[in-house]
């Protein structure tokens, strides 16, 4: 299996770099920082309810995924679960277009519904796909390049997305409402298409024959066992959910910049595509430097990042300080999608690998959920000001936890495996 993978390695990277850049380009016109909280925006005033829009994105991907990680667990070929769940990430957003389309005859109230049951669909489509997508990436990617791959993937989702959130910027200021919408969430759509064709292509090797019965109790017995045993993967636990609280403070970026320095459709697009060509830029970087220094380090290097972020958007006295606002942004994304996917699949045995992948993303799926609400409650109560200081504190402690306490899991593994074989040659 291992000669397959060698041997296909280019081929895959290629390809499932291009799935990433076309579905990266689909979520430029579709962006869930910028274009949804717009049209979300356009339905409702409720920064509460726009901070909880901006988080089902997330908490869909991440709550279902230990749900799925005995099935995934159970696979010789990851693949046909992977091309079949993601097919719900992708056809909601021709949903969104059909419903922006018919706001005129659905009313304002119906067509806010429709569009956070589809948001929520994609949500969870993406978190039924995540497991299996995840532990094929781990599979067909060898370990010491595993990095790099996530990294030009996310440089290439970030060039695309770019692209596509500067064509949304200017799509929203030239088209009528609400058909510019309903045009973006096409163009998305068309994209993503695209990004379904190349991830099909992926060549998988067949794993050797696993056991697949499990009873529900051994299951949730194994995943409980990890927790127990495993110290070191509860502190990248509590580092990832400080996380949460720290990048919430992004999905208020965009209405902040609206609401106190008359932040327009298209200059937002134009930010937005400053944020992922940051993202692009760094992500290889990003990648290269974490498979040689340490993921650990670069996912604390990124929340120093995300830090700053929060901090010159506190400060910025005028509206041209938000596009270093939005590349620090972009550069945390870089990291945060290279180095916490790539420790993610550090953790553990390769049996148990889809167990761990599961446990990272469900168990920190709640303060995914409650971040965005909590900081959507503090900007209606207090200020926006409050929410930003909130995040920036999650940043700093998320730095804390990752550099004093946390250990590479990839070093700690090669350390534990040379004590036990001078055990055995003693």
């Amino acid at each position: 299996m291992q000669k397959a993978i060698l041997k296909n390695y280019r081929f895959n990277f290629t390809v499932n770099v291009l799935d990433g850049a076309f579905f990266g380009l689909g979520l430029g016109f579709a962006s869930f920082v910028t274009i949804i909280p717009l049209f979300v925006a356009s339905l409702t005033d409720s920064t509460t309810v726009i901070g909880l829009i901006a988080s089902i994105h997330l908490v869909g991907w991440q709550l279902p995924q230990v749900l799925t990680s005995n099935r995934v667990a159970g696979l010789r070929l990851y693949r046909p679960m992977v091309m079949r769940m993601t097919l719900h990430e992708r056809w909601p957003f021709l949903g969104l277009a059909v419903v922006a389309v018919l706001i005129p005859t659905l009313g304002v109230p119906a067509a806010l519904i429709f569009t956070v049951v589809l948001l929520a669909w994609q949500a969870l489509g993406g978190g039924f796909t995540a497991t299996a997508w995840q532990a094929m990436i781990g599979k067909v990617m060898p370990e010491n390049r595993r990095g790099f791959f996530y990294g030009a993937q996310s440089s290439g989702i970030s060039l695309l997305t770019g692209f596509g959130a500067i064509g949304a910027g200017i799509i929203l200021t030239q088209v009528a409402y609400p058909y510019n919408f309903a045009l973006c969430f096409f163009i998305a759509v068309v994209a993503m298409t695209l990004s379904f064709i190349f991830l099909w292509l992926t060549r998988e090797p067949e794993s050797p024959p696993v056991e697949t019965h499990r009873s529900r109790k051994l299951v949730w017995d194994n995943l409980w066992a990890i927790l127990k045993r495993d110290g070191n993967f509860r502190w990248f636990l509590l580092s990832r959910m400080l996380t949460q609280f720290a990048v919430m403070a992004v999905s208020f970026y965009t209405i902040y910049a609206v609401r106190h320095f008359n932040l327009g459709a298209e200059t937002a697009g134009f930010m937005t595509g400053l944020m992922s060509f940051a993202q692009m830029i760094g992500s290889p970087l990003v990648g290269w430097v974490g498979d040689r220094w340490g993921h650990r380090r670069m996912f604390a290097a990124g929340m120093l990042l995300m830090a700053l972020s929060i901090a010159v958007a506190l400060m910025a006295p005028t509206l041209e300080w938000f596009y270093l606002v939005f590349a620090l942004a972009g550069l945390t994304n870089g990291v945060l999608w290279t180095s916490v996917l790539t420790l993610t699949v550090e953790f553990g045995a390769e049996i148990e690998r889809p167990y761990y992948i599961g446990l990272a993303n469900t168990l920190v799926a709640p303060a995914t959920l409650i971040a965005p609400m909590i900081g959507g409650a503090l900007v209606d109560l207090v200020n926006f000001q409050a929410t930003f200081i909130l995040a920036l504190v999650a940043a700093l402690l998320a730095v804390g936890v990752l550099m004093v306490v946390l250990r590479d899991p990839r070093t700690l593994r090669t350390a534990e495996g040379s004590l036990v074989a001078a055990g055995v040659s003693e």
